[in-house]
């Protein structure tokens, strides 16, 4: 707005001060022929002024001609100030033209007796260039500081309206890191649209926050009661499977075939029991005291426990020792789930593969392996979750198995890798810290290869 305001003054100005400046040529060279016309003498010769003192009155130059082209005189150091004879408006008397920098005014008067003369009178432009010039640079001069005053005002008041937006922001951003929505939000001093935002916002986070501590105070009851639910259920499941055994011992023929399957059903169950304690416990992320422990040893143990049930699958263990710190108990519990799960979902006649080892940097290794039909796509990226359910291609479930794997390799500090394919199967690479350095004993397992 300020430039387009500036070239409107500029040209207005400078079409000014040209018609100024043309306006005093054409009186200049009216003043030379009035001062001309009457001063002829007798004789007929022309009686005229002085040129050069006239010229001088204004910085002009002054050519005089006959109307036949003959030089009559001119002012000193006066230039060539074009064609002598040019049509000149009937209007005006006069044609005005630029030549070698001069503005200039031709007039033909007319003398007693019918003598004419060709008055040239010019001024030289530089003077109307300076005066323009010294226009621009002041409407340039202006432009320039009212932009920089428009800007700085701008910035200042757009800095201050924004103020409270970017510390609203800030406080959202970090209320979205956190996830705490119990964060006081900035208030705005002035009483205005940022304001009331503000208190909406702030409203939204109170109704959060207490919606989030009533989802919580249930969420908390449900893992209580699954935990004292799980841990009351052990109890008479172990009395259930003591029965059940002593039963099965003393029966024989299809009463023992029932009782023995009953007494595999209650084991399940009470694998069940054990795995929602555990994971009760991974959720209120309660610790269990860390043990010295052989991964090795607990994957011989795993596989003892599932070798009943592998008769249609060919388990083969390649141990070494692996002594790490943790929950003996939970680290079985996932060797178990992975190699149950490597028998449950492959064919009959596959290989299932476990195998440990300790790494370089320290860490263990245990690799549950396969060669069977591998994850499903749509399965591969939920198996971890908890009841993992896929249909069609991916038909089948993983229970809560896997779900414990995660949790218990979490809760040790370990990481999950796994690789699946039609053609190698399932293989899942589970690492873990080791015993440390600094333990007071350093136990040997002395485990060899075995096959079972």
């Amino acid at each position: 707005m300020l430039a387009v305001l500036g070239a409107a003054v500029r040209t207005l100005t400078a079409n000014r001060l040209t018609s100024d400046f043309n306006t005093q040529v054409t009186s200049q060279a009216n003043n030379l022929a009035n001062a001309i016309q009457p001063n002829f003498a007798a004789g007929g010769s022309l009686v005229a002024p002085d040129l050069t003192d006239f010229a001088s009155i204004a910085g002009g130059a002054v050519r005089l001609y006959s109307l036949d082209g003959n030089f009559e005189g001119a002012s000193a150091r006066a230039p060539y100030l074009g064609a002598q004879l040019i049509p000149i408006p009937s209007a005006t008397g006069y044609a005005m033209t630029t030549v070698n920098g001069y503005r200039v005014a031709t007039e033909i008067p007319v003398y007693r007796g019918g003598n004419r003369l060709i008055i040239q009178y010019g001024l030289p432009l530089a003077s109307l260039n300076s005066e323009i010039a010294q226009l621009d640079f002041l409407l340039l001069l202006g432009v320039l500081a009212g932009t920089t005053l428009a800007f700085g005002a701008g910035w200042f008041v757009a800095r201050r309206a924004i103020t409270p937006i970017a510390e609203l922001t800030a406080a959202a951003s970090e209320i979205e890191r956190t996830g705490d929505p119990t964060l006081t939000l900035p208030q705005p001093t002035a009483d205005d649209e940022v304001a009331e935002l503000t208190r909406t916002l702030s409203t939204m986070l109170v109704s959060l926050s207490e919606a989030r501590g009533r989802t919580e105070a249930t969420l908390a009851q449900q893992r209580a009661f699954v935990a004292d639910a799980s841990h009351e259920l052990r109890t008479p499941l172990t009395s259930v499977l003591a029965n059940l055994e002593l039963l099965e011992e003393s029966l024989s023929g299809p009463e023992r075939d029932i009782a023995r399957s009953a007494l595999r059903s209650t084991q399940r169950m009470r694998r069940l029991v054990a795995d929602l304690l555990l994971l009760a416990r991974s959720d209120v992320k309660q610790q269990v005291s860390p043990q010295p422990a052989d991964l090795g040893e607990l994957v011989i143990a795993a596989a003892a426990e599932l070798e009943p049930s592998s008769e249609d699958h060919e388990l083969e263990l390649d141990v070494e020792p692996a002594p790490l710190l943790g929950s003996p108990d939970d680290l079985e519990r996932v060797a178990i789930n992975l190699i149950e799960n490597a028998i449950r979902h492959t064919p009959a006649g596959t290989h299932v593969r476990a195998a440990t080892r300790t790494l370089r940097d320290g860490r263990v290794e245990l690799v549950v392996a396969d060669d069977g039909p591998g994850i499903p796509p749509a399965l591969k990226k939920h198996m971890f979750e908890r009841f993992a359910r896929g249909g069609g291609e991916a038909s089948g479930s993983f229970g809560l198995g896997l779900a414990i794997v995660q949790a218990v390799v979490e809760a040790h500090s370990g990481t999950i890798d796994v690789k699946s394919s039609a053609r190698r199967g399932a293989h899942f690479t589970i690492r873990l810290p080791g015993l440390p350095s600094d333990a007071t004993t350093r136990e040997s397992a002395g485990v060899e290869s075995a096959a079972v």
